[in-house]
C-alpha cells in the first residue's frame, strides 16, 4: 500500500480481442488481424470509500473493464494499480491484491455454482482465501448471512430453492466473505424484478457505509446509478465519453450521448417531454471504428472536425471536477451540423 495513493488507478488500459487471423492475400498486403476493442485507452482513480457509477449502452466495454480491474483478463496495454500496486494475475503474491477487489456479476443463478448449498459456497471462498479458520467458518458464514439481511435457513438451499433477489443477495455475500476493499457490481439488479431492484440496491448502499465499501456500479440504467453513485463517467465504444458529479450529470450533461441517454428516461410527469434528441441507430462496429468522434455517425450536432479528429476527455476550465470527450461540449459550435434533425429521426 503507498500512502495517499488511491484506492484504485486505471491507467490507460486496452482490452483488445482478436477477430480472426488475416488471409494470405491480406498477408501478403501486410494487413494484420481484426481485432475487436472492448476497452480503448480508459483511464479512471478512485478514492477510498467512493461510489462511481459507469454507464453505457450494452457492448460498449464497461463488464471488459470490470474484468480487467479484478484480473480476470489480462489487459493488452495499460495497467490497473490497486492501492498503488500493479493487479497482475496469478495466485502468488499477487493474489491478495485481486482478493481485495470482487466482482458481482449480472446473473447470480449462473455464477453460484448449483451442486453447492450457500453455506458451502461461503466457506469455500473463505477456505481459499484463508480468511478465517476452520472452527469459525460458520460463524463467520452466519454473520454474513445476516450482513446481506438473509434468514440462517437460507444456508442449507440450494440457488435453485431461492429467488432471484436472494441469489444475488447470496452473491454479495460471497464476495464480502473474503473482505474486499473494492466492490464491483456488474449490472447486479438488471436481472431482478423492479419490485426487487431497489431493495438489492439500498442493500449495496448500505454495506457501503457500514464496511468503508469503495464501490463501482456499472449500469445501463441512468436511474440505478443516481440512486447510488455520486460520481459517474458515460463509456461509448470502449472510451469514457463523459464524467462528472451525478447530479451535476444528470442536470446539466454536456455530452450528446449523455443527453440522448437521459433522453430516454422515463418521465414521471405526465405531459414533460425531454428536448434532447432522441438516441438513433445502433453504435458503429468495434472492430471498423469510424474515423474522427466514434459517435459522430448517430450525433445531430456533428461538424467536418467531428468527422476528422476525436476529441479528448477535457476538463472545463470553471468545473475541474467534470471532463467531456467532445469538440463543443464546453463551447457553442460556430457552424451548422452536418445533418438536419431529420436525417436522425427513425
Amino acid at each position: 500500500m503507498t500512502a495517499g495513493a488511491p484506492l484504485l488507478e486505471v491507467q490507460d488500459l486496452k482490452m483488445y480481442f482478436p477477430v480472426q487471423r488475416p488471409g494470405v492475400v491480406a498477408r501478403l498486403r501486410g494487413q494484420g488481424a481484426e481485432v475487436l476493442r472492448a476497452v480503448d485507452g480508459v483511464s479512471l482513480t478512485m478514492e477510498r470509500g467512493e461510489a462511481l457509477g459507469l454507464v453505457g449502452e450494452s457492448g460498449c466495454g464497461k463488464s471488459t473493464l470490470g474484468r480487467c480491474i479484478v484480473g480476470l483478463y489480462q489487459p493488452t496495454d495499460g495497467q490497473v494499480l490497486f492501492d498503488g500496486a500493479p493487479v497482475k494475475l496469478g495466485h502468488g503474491k499477487d493474489a491478495t491484491r485481486i482478493r481485495r477487489a470482487q466482482i458481482i456479476f449480472q446473473d447470480p443463478y449462473s455464477s453460484l455454482n448449483p451442486r453447492m448449498t450457500v453455506r458451502q459456497t461461503l466457506i469455500e471462498a473463505m477456505r481459499v482465501h484463508h480468511i478465517a479458520p476452520n472452527d469459525a467458518l460458520d460463524v463467520r458464514c452466519a454473520e454474513l448471512l445476516d450482513l446481506v439481511r438473509l434468514s440462517q435457513r437460507v444456508a442449507h438451499a440450494y440457488p435453485r430453492q431461492l429467488s432471484g433477489g436472494q441469489r444475488q443477495r447470496v452473491s454479495i455475500a460471497r464476495a464480502l466473505a473474503v473482505e474486499p476493499a473494492l466492490l464491483i457490481a456488474d449490472e447486479p439488479v438488471s436481472s431482478l424484478d423492479v419490485s426487487v431492484q431497489a431493495t438489492v440496491l439500498n442493500l449495496l448502499a448500505e454495506l457501503r457505509k457500514e464496511l468503508g465499501l469503495t464501490l463501482l456500479l456499472i449500469a445501463h440504467n441512468m436511474a440505478v446509478v443516481r440512486h447510488v453513485c455520486e460520481r459517474t463517467m458515460v463509456m461509448y465504444l470502449g472510451r469514457i465519453i463523459e464524467s462528472a458529479p451525478t447530479d451535476e450529470l444528470f442536470t446539466d450533461p454536456r455530452h450528446p450521448y449523455t443527453r440522448a441517454l437521459l433522453a430516454a428516461v422515463p418521465r414521471l410527469i405526465p405531459g414533460r417531454r425531454s428536448h434532447a434528441p432522441a438516441l438513433t441507430g445502433d453504435p458503429p462496429s468495434p472492430i471498423r471504428l469510424p474515423p474522427g468522434c466514434r459517435f459522430n455517425p448517430r450525433c445531430s450536432m456533428a461538424r467536418e472536425v467531428c468527422l476528422q479528429t476525436e476529441p479528448d476527455l477535457e476538463p472545463g476550465q470553471l468545473q475541474v471536477d467534470r471532463a467531456v470527450a467532445c469538440h463543443f461540449g464546453w463551447t457553442e459550435p460556430d457552424s451548422p451540423p452536418l445533418r438536419s434533425p431529420s436525417e436522425d429521426s427513425p
